[in-house]
């Protein structure tokens, strides 16, 4: 699979942490990898990296909490959430990830599963990080 179809699966594997708690998580990555289609390796990377960002999910939500001017993130949108999250760890994280690449690969995700205006929102929160 390609780094963006990769991050992609990342971004759905993340996003359901929105909806399950902290304890299920084991059991959803395992669903999640079942029919995936993903080599072994590209299992271990997504699962490596999914644990990395929950690990250090209070830290990154408390970086988008000091830049979202106005908002916080219990008012962001679930998927815009999860973008902005996995973008954030891409940039301050993850050194195979240029900054640009994650800003660019977070609007495109928006585009794709966020609401009309998100790619544009995205956008303007990560050029805080950059």
């Amino acid at each position: 699979m390609t780094r963006s179809k990769l991050r992609e699966e990342l971004f759905k594997l993340l996003f359901r942490t929105e909806f399950v708690s902290k304890e299920e998580l084991p059991e959803q990555k395992e669903l999640f990898f079942e029919d995936s289609g993903m080599t072994d390796e590209e299992k271990t990377d997504v699962s490596r990296r999914f644990d990395d960002i929950i690990s250090k999910l209070e830290t990154i939500d408390g970086m988008l909490n000091e830049k979202v001017t106005g908002w916080n993130i219990e008012r962001i949108g679930k998927a815009e959430l999860t973008i902005l999250r996995l973008a954030v760890y891409e940039i301050d994280y993850d050194d195979r990830v240029p900054t640009g690449a994650a800003i660019n690969e977070a609007v495109e995700l928006a585009k794709k599963y966020g609401q009309d205006n998100s790619s544009s929102f995205v956008n303007g929160v990560l050029a805080k990080f950059a």
